[in-house]
């Protein structure tokens, strides 16, 4: 599992939605952000700052901006004396209002980025925590695909040449989507859900024996595609072994962790003559009713 980071220019650069402009400290458009969540420091510019949380990208709203306007220039280089002696990756003024020069003068000699937006505090707010959610959320690569089979996003895993992607290939014949072949790209977003999606390299192709790489997308039509989907099912496809036991009721109900998620598990044993699509298709509708509550094992067994 990897916690990645992002650099202050990647929010500065590559997403415009957030309106930034940089004002000063460019040198520390390095400054990595580490955290999804924001601060306002409105209570810390008063001189309180115990439990101030530093470490986050700092949020200067209307009312923190009326503030540090307000007051004297006494005042004023006792709070930046203050605010600057802790370590900030970046500093960040919404509704387009424009910082004290005491606060560009000390971004520029410390190294802190401080940028503007025209957006609203709280539209901003809700924006860049988007983006930091999506960015630093915990992820890990896992070997298989994943495909959305009657909307339960289903992650076929086994060992290599066991006919996951054959597999899938005869399910997008079906009218299901792939979302990532080979390689799936795995981040939690919350604890208890997980999203896969494919690297942009891979994205809509499939690698099958025989006959190389596919583009999906242009053999099958862009409904055949998406880009990403929740994982709410694994299943893993194994050669069959003689006197291996197998689940034959459904009354057990295996999981796999997945980034400290535990995931629902089936283990399909696979021989010549079985037909592994209809068994996903099956298992993926099977899901569906257990979501709602509906579990034909224990029916049956009670």
């Amino acid at each position: 599992m990897s916690m990645p980071g992002i650099n202050v220019s990647n929010l500065l650069n590559e997403h415009e939605e957030l309106g930034l402009r940089l004002l000063a400290g460019q040198k520390g458009l390095t400054n990595r952000i580490n955290m999804s969540e924001i601060n306002r420091p409105g209570l810390s510019l008063t001189g309180f700052y115990e439990s101030f949380a530093h470490d986050r990208i700092q949020i200067f709203g209307k009312g923190e901006w009326a503030y540090i306007t307000s007051r004297t220039p006494e005042d004023l280089e006792k709070i930046a004396a203050e605010f600057f002696g802790f370590h900030l990756n970046c500093i960040i003024f919404t509704h387009g209002n424009m910082p004290p020069p005491i606060f560009m003068e000390n971004c520029e000699k410390l190294g802190i980025p401080l940028m503007i937006s025209e957006v609203s505090t709280h539209k901003f707010i809700t924006l860049i925590s988007g983006i930091l959610d999506r960015s630093l959320a915990p992820r890990t690569m896992r070997h298989g695909v994943l495909i959305e089979v009657f909307g339960i996003g289903i992650l076929l895993s086994g060992k290599s040449g066991v006919g996951k992607s054959e597999t899938a290939l005869e399910l997008i014949e079906r009218g299901h989507r792939l979302v990532a072949d080979d390689m799936v790209e795995i981040r939690r977003l919350s604890e208890s859900y997980l999203i896969g999606t494919c690297s942009d390299l891979l994205r809509h192709h499939m690698e099958i024996r025989g006959l190389g790489i596919l583009n999906i997308k242009d053999i099958f039509g862009i409904g055949s595609v998406r880009d990403h989907k929740l994982i709410e099912l694994i299943i893993h496809l194994e050669e069959w072994t003689e006197g291996k036991d197998f689940d034959r009721t459904g009354l057990e109900n295996p999981t796999e962790e997945l980034l400290g998620v535990q995931i629902p598990l089936i283990r399909v044993p696979v021989r010549p003559g079985r037909n592994i699509p209809i068994i996903v298709e099956t298992a993926a509708m099977n899901q569906r009713l257990r979501k709602l509550g509906k579990n034909a094992a224990q029916e049956f067994n009670q």
